[in-house]
């Protein structure tokens, strides 16, 4: 399952409405997320550039990609950004596996 980093902002008037009435933001973030097949496995609330940090694990992009589309479309949260994360161990795979390729590519001169 891959997984992914999600990051983004609040808008004005999403922190308005929290205000008026405060709510959990991890358990509605990570009820979209199910219902796009996808599960949130981290969220954090940030100070700095970004409002929140969250962990996804998805088997299907497209789902996860539209989950977020819906989010940004509710007008809630600005700045949305996504990137795909590797474990140590996927990393490994792919350094081993870079090393057979390199002994079929020829660089150019």
């Amino acid at each position: 399952m891959a997984q992914y980093i999600v990051t983004g902002s609040y808008t004005p008037a999403a922190m308005k409405g929290m205000i008026a009435h405060p709510s959990d933001r991890e358990k509605a973030t990570g009820a979209l997320i199910a219902a796009a097949g996808g599960k949130l496995e981290s969220y954090f609330l940030t100070t700095g550039e970004t409002d929140f940090i969250m962990r996804v694990t998805s088997d299907d992009i497209v789902k996860m990609l539209a989950a977020l589309m819906v989010a940004g479309a509710s007008g809630a949260v600005t700045g949305l950004k996504t990137v795909q994360c590797f474990t140590s161990a996927e990393f490994l795979e792919a350094q081993k596996a870079a090393g057979a390729i390199s002994l079929k590519y020829t660089p150019p001169n």
